[in-house]
């Protein structure tokens, strides 16, 4: 009995301060990646503007082919939106909320399963050998302790995501 008691008083000093660390932690994340691509501004932004051409580069589509997507609001650029379910990489959706045409698309995300909103932006420019995309996505997880773990894991969760998808974007823009 004395070995019970002290398991499952151990167990509930790990989970008191697992607790009292998520106070600590920061709310906030950020996601960046950036590549170049050897193609005109206009030709990426196109690809990225359009939500029916992300299955093309995507890596969450890359992943779920069979991904259930709905489109609403205008069908390129400012409003344009779309959500989305899969059973391997969930549901959401987005919108794009600010565009500069050949320049930036800012967008907000929203996964109901988590009840967590983001947002963020591809920001395009020139480069000495191209167009230079960087994709980024920020957020806030609020003041529950334990999903304040969640932003010490972001990067290397969503990070790879981007490489990949900024990966098949370049390859999908620079084909003649």
């Amino acid at each position: 009995m004395k070995i019970i008691q002290w398991t499952l008083a151990v167990i509930g000093i790990l989970a008191l301060t697992a607790v009292g660390v998520g106070f600590f932690l920061p709310s906030r994340f950020e996601v960046a990646r950036s590549t170049v691509i050897n193609a005109p501004a206009e030709k990426v932004y196109d690809l990225i503007a359009d939500p029916r051409h992300w299955s093309k580069w995507s890596a969450w589509n890359e992943r779920d082919p069979a991904m259930d997507v709905n489109y609403s609001g205008p069908p390129f650029g400012q409003g344009a939106k779309w959500s989305w379910k899969s059973k391997s990489e969930g549901s959401g959706t987005m919108e794009f909320r600010r565009v500069e045409p050949n320049r930036r698309i800012e967008y907000s995300l929203w996964f109901p399963e988590y009840n967590m909103k983001s947002g963020g932006e591809f920001a395009i420019g020139a480069a000495p050998s191209g167009t230079k995309v960087t994709w980024t996505n920020a957020g806030d997880v609020g003041g529950n302790p334990l999903k304040r773990y969640l932003p010490l894991m972001m990067d290397r969760m969503v990070g790879p995501d981007f490489e990949r998808g900024l990966a098949n974007l370049k390859v999908l823009a620079e084909k003649p």
